[in-house]
């Protein structure tokens, strides 16, 4: 399918399906899944990254279980609003599933979404090593939540 509109997403979400968002790293995958009433994001377990078609893989099943109709990826664009090869690599993350998967995607700007996630779980009192274990799906979370309160504000959300 490849790349939508947020405004195209309430056609691909009826039925009850939800909604996914990603945060990509070099080493991990932060996954978050929406519920069926498309208000809250929920942390998923990250997935390790290996190789693509292993990382592909893993991640459609987790959202196939997850009855997700659509994929809020974090696009990670330079403060000056530029993108450089971090967001170049979202890019080409989300061109290369749609050659697997009929599951569009929105890109979702996610400028300070780590930083936000990180200062949470510090207040929270998290050790720094409980912090690694949990950021990434943190921010896949803080993401989807930012998408899915766009909806909201469509007058969109409400997809049962």
């Amino acid at each position: 399918m490849g790349i939508i509109s947020i405004e195209e997403l309430p056609e691909r979400l009826a039925g009850g399906r939800t909604l996914a968002g990603l945060d990509l790293g070099d080493k991990t995958i932060g996954v978050a899944v929406s519920d069926r009433g498309l208000s809250f994001a929920h942390p998923r377990p990250v997935i390790l990254r290996k190789k693509f078609s292993l990382d592909a893989a893993q991640l459609l099943a987790q959202l196939d279980k997850d009855n997700v109709g659509a994929i809020v990826l974090g696009l990670p664009i330079n403060m000056d609003g530029s993108e450089g090869p971090r967001a170049q690599k979202s890019r080409a993350f989300a061109r290369n599933m749609a050659t697997l998967s009929d599951l569009p995607f929105v890109l979702w700007d996610e400028r300070l979404s780590t930083v936000a996630v990180e200062r949470t779980l510090i207040e929270m009192d998290f050790s720094r090593k409980k912090r690694a274990g949990k950021i990434d799906s943190a921010a896949a979370a803080f993401i989807l939540q930012g998408a899915l309160d766009r909806l909201q504000s469509l007058g969109r959300g409400d997809l049962r």
